[in-house]
């Protein structure tokens, strides 16, 4: 198993499906929690995502961001997570969904105001200025002549998007972080 991660933080999307008729019981269940959740020490942000008004979905969100891996895992196995846990259980159905938010969608994720889009739009420019002219030209020696220019813009695609989610902007926007 890998060390805590502790200088990145850590954002998780968790949803529940709310059983018909429980949608009140659960949005108030669910403020008061995000409202204590904050007194765990690990827990730098969440957001409770509810359905549209009208809408015929009973699904809940919360997009919640921790200082790191181990104060995630200790958030988890907190009595205030389990308490909340049984409250809701016969309000939900099924399991929830548990995913970690990773690449992309966590470049800029952040519990303080969001930067403004020309710092992040310059921060994707940087990043992928270089990486899509590196990319084409570590590809193109290694596929074979006559590969049709559709398939080789596509794979040179993937490997752009590759190397930005996991590499170029998690590493520039940790660099960058003062900035923006």
């Amino acid at each position: 198993m890998n060390a805590p991660n502790k200088t990145c933080p850590i954002h998780v999307a968790i949803t529940r499906r709310v059983k018909p008729g429980c949608e009140t019981e659960f949005e108030a269940a669910l403020r008061q929690f995000l409202k204590s959740s904050f007194a765990h020490r690990g827990v730098q942000g969440a957001n409770m995502i509810v359905p549209s008004p009208g809408s015929e979905s009973r699904e809940y969100g919360i997009l919640r961001t921790f200082t790191n891996e181990h104060e995630r895992d200790a958030f988890y196995e907190s009595s205030i997570f389990k308490e909340w846990n049984e409250r809701i259980q016969p309000l939900t159905e099924g399991e929830p969904e548990h995913r970690e938010i990773t690449g992309l969608e966590a470049w800029f994720r952040s519990p303080q105001k969001p930067p403004p889009r020309w710092k992040m739009a310059f921060l994707t420019w940087v990043a992928v200025w270089p990486v899509s002219m590196a990319v084409p030209a570590v590809l193109s020696p290694l596929l074979a002549q006559g590969v049709p220019p559709l398939i080789f813009a596509g794979v040179v695609a993937l490997g752009i998007v590759i190397i930005l989610t996991w590499g170029a902007m998690p590493l520039l926007v940790r660099v960058a972080r003062g900035w923006l």
